[in-house]
C-alpha cells in the first residue's frame, strides 16, 4: 500500500489518532453503561446503543477524513472537519443529558 504523503507523523496521522482515542472512548462509556442495566432497567440500552452508533460513525468516516487531511498537505488546503465535531459534541451532550436522567429520575 502506498503512502498518500512521505511524512508519517503529519497531521492525518494525529488526528485520526485522536479520533481513534474518542471511538475507544464511546466504546468504553458503552460498556459501563451496561453496568447500570441491573439497577436502571432497559432505558439504559438506549444510552448504549447511543455511544455505540457514535462509535461506529467514527468508524465508518475515519479513511474519508484520513484522505482529506492527506489530500490538503498536498493542496495547502486542508479544512476542519466542522461537521464530526459537531455531531460527536451532540452525541456525548445527548448521552449526558440522558445518563443525568438515568440517575435522577429513574427507580432503583
Amino acid at each position: 500500500m502506498s503512502r498518500p504523503h512521505a511524512d508519517p507523523g503529519l497531521q492525518p496521522e494525529r488526528t485520526s489518532l485522536a479520533w481513534g482515542r474518542t471511538m475507544m472512548a464511546m466504546i468504553v462509556a458503552s460498556l459501563l453503561f451496561l453496568r447500570w442495566l441491573p439497577a436502571h432497567g432497559w432505558f439504559t440500552v438506549i444510552l448504549v446503543l447511543v455511544a455505540l452508533a457514535t462509535s461506529l460513525a467514527i468508524y465508518a468516516s475515519q479513511r474519508i477524513r484520513y484522505s482529506r487531511g492527506a489530500a490538503g498537505l498536498h493542496t495547502g488546503s486542508g479544512r476542519a472537519d466542522v461537521g464530526a465535531v459537531f455531531w460527536t459534541s451532540g452525541a456525548v451532550v445527548a448521552l449526558g443529558a440522558l445518563g443525568i436522567y438515568t440517575v435522577l429520575f429513574l427507580p432503583l
